[in-house]
This record gives structure tokens, sequence and C-alpha cells, in this order.
């Protein structure tokens, strides 16, 4: 499968699959707030995109942007973390008998799950994003993965956690192998994004098949105070 359309994932998921969660000014694009943080640029944007993403985000929001564009210098470069996007190269996808869907009533203790664990963003409706998994024990929800951004074709895996108090029995791999068969059986291609510093994460990916695509870095900057803003 071609896969250049992972280059701009966020922009091919808001203008794809996940066209009905768009926000939309000129050449940007994002996901409400409640659901994920990602924001998009149309692919080859113009200057005037940087007032397209200040109109969408607001005076003095901070937002993540897509690598290889450069900001204004009066934009504030908040954070910069590299990071690997990878792809599925013979995962070997399987449904798992103890992984169970979960709902909205479920989010509390995902979002509780995520506070301990800190597996990356993960928002009150992140879950309609696509299907999310766990396993729990005693009813309590101690690991997770699921489904978030949407090219067409492509589905990312993400918000891999496992509790602490549960890690080393492969709970993290066994989500990730049952997410990734219910991508394959939808004729779609699995992917997801890392830190570059979580090398036990990667280690574990490239274990279960999947490869290295390209490294990035995730940039977060903040729209100056003094910029106009799209009123509701």
């Amino acid at each position: 499968m071609n896969d250049v359309i992972l280059d701009n994932a966020a922009w091919a998921s808001l203008t794809g699959p996940h066209a009905r969660f768009a926000e939309r000014h000129g050449q940007a694009a994002r996901y409400p707030v409640a659901v994920a943080p990602f924001l998009a640029v149309a692919p080859d944007p113009d200057e005037r995109v940087w007032d397209d993403i200040a109109a969408l985000a607001g005076p003095g929001a901070t937002v993540p942007i897509p690598g290889g564009i450069t900001p204004p210098p009066d934009w504030d470069t908040v954070d910069r973390i590299p990071g690997v996007q990878m792809v599925d190269a013979g995962v070997a996808a399987e449904h798992d008998p103890e992984a169970v869907r979960l709902t909205a009533a479920d989010v509390p203790q995902m979002l509780a799950l995520v506070e301990r664990t800190k597996p990356g963003p993960f928002r009150p409706r992140t879950i309609e994003l696509g299907t999310y998994l766990g396993i729990r024990r005693g009813g309590a929800l101690i690991a997770m993965a699921g489904e978030r951004m949407h090219p067409p074709g492509w589905t990312e895996i993400s918000a891999v956690c496992t509790d602490p108090a549960f890690r080393g029995h492969g709970l993290a791999t066994r989500l990730v192998l049952a997410v990734a068969a219910g991508i394959r059986e939808r004729g779609e291609t699995p992917f997801l994004h890392a830190s570059a510093s979580n090398t036990n994460a990667i280690r574990l990916y490239e274990s279960l098949g999947f490869r290295l695509r390209q490294r990035t870095t995730f940039t977060a900057v903040r729209v100056p105070a003094a910029v106009g803003s799209i009123v509701d």
C-alpha cells in the first residue's frame, strides 16, 4: 500500500474518514479539543496558513503543528519531542478472548488509567475516534489500546497502556495485536507513533512486526496573544 498519505496523517484523517470531527478554517483543520489535540494543515500551505491556525486555535493557545513547516518568529515554540512513525510490516494480528470493547461508560476508568500511565494524549471524547479494547482484573480496567487517526486505508493504534502493577504480563502486546486484528479485518493497515526516547515501546513494536517508516518531531507552538480568533 502507498504510505505517502502518512506524511500528513492528521490532515488525511480530518478530510477523510474523520471529516465529521473536523473544525476547519482555510488551510487549517483540527479535532475538537475534547476529542484530540491534533491540528493539521493542507499540503503545500502558503504563508496565510498561520492566520488560519491562529483563527482556528485562538490567541494564546498552544497547538501542535506538523513537521516541515516553520512558524513565524513571533510564535513561541513550546515543545519539541523527537518521535517515530511505524507501520505494519507483518504483524501477527489476532483477537484476544479477554479483551472487551470499551464504551463511553468506561471513559472515567480510561482517563484514570491514562493519568497513571501517561501514554500520550487521551481526552474525554477520544473514544469516539474508533475501537478501544481493554482488559480488566476484578472489575478494574488495567490495560487498554485503541484507534486514533484514520487516514484512508490506514488506522493508527494509540493509547497503549498498562497499569504499573500489572506490567510484565504481555497485556500491551495482546491488546495491540487485538486492535490490529480489527483494523486488518476492515481491509486497512495499522500504524502508530511513539516518542523516540521510549526505546522499550519501540523494541516491543518491532518485535511484533512493525517497522520504522520515518523519524519525526512533535512540535507545539503558542499562538501570539495579539491575533484574532473564530467567534462561535
